[in-house]
């Protein structure tokens, strides 16, 4: 992709991804999600996700797998707040960038 990715937009993407299993999920699972729809490494998203979690977006908790602890995360109340304000301030931006494309094809 040739546009840069902000903090915000990648958070709210986290978010979003996370937010579909109501009873949390892992951070394979989350890099997969987000990768149908922006190319990012585990690196990028590991440090978003401890940053969601320290600004209470985000609870983790350890449940076994396999024999082995794995971490999950699931949307906080708060985060849920956050994410719907993201996804208002997506629709009003993503609107604005469409129109003025639009008028460049006329």
């Amino acid at each position: 992709m040739v546009f840069n990715t902000g903090a915000a937009l990648l958070d709210a993407i986290v978010l979003a991804a996370v937010s579909h299993e109501p009873e949390g999920t892992y951070g394979y699972k989350i890099t997969q999600d987000v990768r149908k729809v922006l190319e990012v490494s585990e690196s990028t998203l590991y440090p978003v996700l401890r940053r969601l979690q320290k600004d209470d977006l985000l609870e983790v908790f350890d449940m076994e797998y396999g024999g082995r602890n794995r971490r999950y995360y699931k949307v906080t109340p708060q985060g849920e707040a956050q994410l719907r304000l993201y996804i208002s301030e997506w629709i009003s931006y993503s609107s604005k960038i469409s129109k003025i494309f639009a008028e460049v094809t006329r």
